[in-house]
């Protein structure tokens, strides 16, 4: 069973999909959707230590983990470990989206289920299959 989602934040959250007149990025809508569902939900970003998400999504996240604060980047296995770990759940709990083929590699080696994020609407799909709720309206 699959309890926890853990996103890259570059070309994953930040996709706007094919629907140009939404609110806000799709998977950041699916996100929203997983947590009211009771999925975990973690953001794991090679970014500096000096990135935070907007703020306006704090509610969004059980997790934040940026490669500058803990000295360790995807797809080092050892940071996907982190992320399972700070969500309170064993690795193959967690399901890791990210558009880089590499860093989808890294998660599941840590035992991850990986999703490569190629587009939107697949990507939608299979997180649904996965988590077994429903992320689109």
């Amino acid at each position: 069973m699959v309890r926890g989602l853990v996103l890259d934040f570059g070309g994953v959250l930040t996709d706007p999909g094919d629907d140009h007149t939404a609110l806000e990025p799709p998977l950041l809508t699916a996100t929203r959707q997983a947590r009211h569902q009771g999925v975990l939900t973690a953001v794991l970003s090679n970014a500096d230590g000096l990135w935070r998400p907007p703020a306006e999504w704090s509610s969004l996240f059980d997790v934040v983990i940026t490669s500058g604060d803990v000295g360790i980047a995807k797809p080092d296995r050892r940071i996907y470990l982190l992320a399972a770990a700070r969500l309170g759940l064993p690795p193959h709990e967690c399901v890791f989206v990210d558009d880089l083929r590499v860093n989808v590699r890294g998660a599941a080696a840590a035992g991850m289920v990986g999703v490569h994020h190629q587009s939107v609407q697949s990507t939608l799909e299979e997180l649904e299959t996965l988590l077994q709720v429903p992320l689109q309206s």
